[in-house]
């Protein structure tokens, strides 16, 4: 350290004073505000990256809400349409049921009352059957009973009796 003392020049420290203020003032007007700028630029481009970035996650978390908002009210609306279906088989089902029952029931009336009236039908040709035959057997006896004259007064003498005790 001795030696710098000893050997130092004051024109060649005023000249390195010199030079070093120019060159300060040189880098100061020429390339630190450039450099200082293009730091604030970064700076300030990094801040609204960010920003962007946290505007984006907000609005991705929006989106998913929405999202899960729209499937939850899908889903309702699904099983109200499903409901909906079941409810609409199963009224069809019992208005199915109802019919053929019902069907049934006039089928069995109706069979019902065509058993009633062959029944009928059977019944008044068998009473004309049994009228006609017995009409015959009737006919066929007072031929044989009126042939003679005896007979008939006998059967007209009986008649009257009868007559008279009712």
């Amino acid at each position: 350290m001795e030696k710098l003392i000893n050997d130092f020049s004051f024109g060649l420290f005023f000249w390195q004073l010199i030079i070093l203020v120019v060159i300060i003032f040189v880098l100061g007007k020429f390339a630190w505000k450039p450099i200082v700028n293009a730091l604030e630029a970064r700076e300030e481009g990094i801040a609204d990256a960010l920003a962007a970035a946290e505007n984006a996650k907000r609005d991705l978390a929006n989106l998913k809400a929405d999202n899960e908002k729209l499937l939850a009210e899908a889903r309702l609306e699904r099983d109200a349409m499903l409901k909906d279906a079941r409810d609409m088989k199963d009224k069809m089902i019992a208005e199915a049921k109802e019919e053929a029952q019902n069907a049934g029931a006039q089928m069995i009336a109706q069979a019902q009352a065509s058993i009633q009236s062959e029944k009928n039908a059977a019944m008044a040709d068998i009473k004309n059957q049994v009228s006609t035959l017995s009409i015959d057997i009737a006919e066929k006896l007072l031929k044989n009973q009126l042939a003679d004259k005896n007979a008939q007064e006998q059967l007209v003498g009986s008649l009257l009796n009868d007559i008279k005790l009712n």
